[in-house]
């Protein structure tokens, strides 16, 4: 009995220490993967089926650039689960609403605006392709950035901060550091929508397929990461100024792993002077040391 004890302790000792060691690793390989560039990054992942966890600068606050588009796109889908708005539902596109000047593939559509188009098409152009206008007119929809602030502290995401649309970001480059999150703020939110605690089943699965979908941002998230790999993401991108400098370049998302478990993971890159390929690939390193660890673990 007392040798069976002897054995339990110390192989409860070696596991411990192998784990520890384990998660030493990950940390020192994280700590590589940015030392070398010249930007400030936030990362944060949660295993939904382990309760695993992996941060670097988690608390940290980041501007979320389009990113937030996911944020809003949840307040209008959990307005059509309570009946105030329906995806059917058409509004009024004006030429007004399509300013020339920031990314649009509904301006493209639409040149001359004048038409009836549907919270639906507004959702897949605002969400799956990253459009400004689209955003801009569902910011109106719903009442603006301060009813999207208000819903996020309302369901208990706290550390993050929605005051100004894609055309007040446009006009002045400080806006954007008023919309930030924090990056283990973006990992709960995805975990609070995955687990259906924000929208019903239906809208769920409605936003989940348009984020899988996406075809924005393929050398972030999904660069590095096999071919085939289930991805659900939302990017965010402040493009770069004149000295090449590059205020934000993000991407949060949900993966699912070779074992059948979701990663849930948010990145965020803030003042990078490196370029857009640098900044991508990046990101994409840092998902695939995730993906790496956690691909093969199975549930507790």
């Amino acid at each position: 009995m007392f040798k069976s004890v002897i054995t339990v302790v110390f192989f409860l000792f070696f596991f411990n220490n192998y784990v520890e060691a384990q998660d030493q690793l990950i940390t020192n390989k994280l700590d590589s993967v940015v030392a070398s560039k010249g930007a400030t990054v936030g990362f944060s992942v949660y295993i939904l089926e382990t309760g695993d966890t992996l941060s670097l600068n988690g608390s940290r606050h980041f501007p979320m650039q389009s990113v937030y588009k996911f944020h809003l796109a949840l307040v209008v889908l959990e307005m059509v689960d309570r009946g105030k708005l329906s995806l059917g539902q058409k509004v009024l596109l004006k030429k007004a609403d399509l300013p020339p000047n920031t990314h649009s593939p509904l301006r493209d559509k639409y040149p001359n605006g004048n038409v009836f188009v549907s919270v639906d098409e507004l959702l897949r152009y605002t969400v799956g392709q990253s459009d400004n206008n689209g955003c801009d007119k569902l910011f109106k929809l719903v009442g603006g950035p301060k009813v999207v602030d208000q819903y996020m502290k309302k369901i208990g995401i706290k550390d993050v901060a929605i005051v100004g649309t894609e055309a007040q970001m446009h006009a002045d480059y400080m806006m954007q550091f008023k919309n930030y999150s924090s990056p283990q703020a973006s990992t709960n939110l995805l975990l609070k929508f995955f687990q259906g605690k924000i929208l019903k089943a239906g809208t769920t699965e409605y936003l989940m397929k348009i984020m899988q979908e996406s075809a924005s941002g393929p050398n972030k998230l999904k660069g590095l990461l096999p071919a085939g790999t289930l991805v659900a993401h939302k990017t965010g991108y402040s493009g770069s100024n004149d000295d090449g400098l590059t205020y934000a370049t993000n991407d949060i998302g949900i993966v699912t792993l070779p074992n059948g478990n979701h990663m849930l993971i948010s990145a965020f890159v803030m003042m990078s002077k490196e370029i857009e390929a640098v900044n991508d690939r990046l990101i994409a390193e840092l998902a695939k040391l995730a993906f790496d660890k956690y691909g093969g673990k199975t549930s507790k």
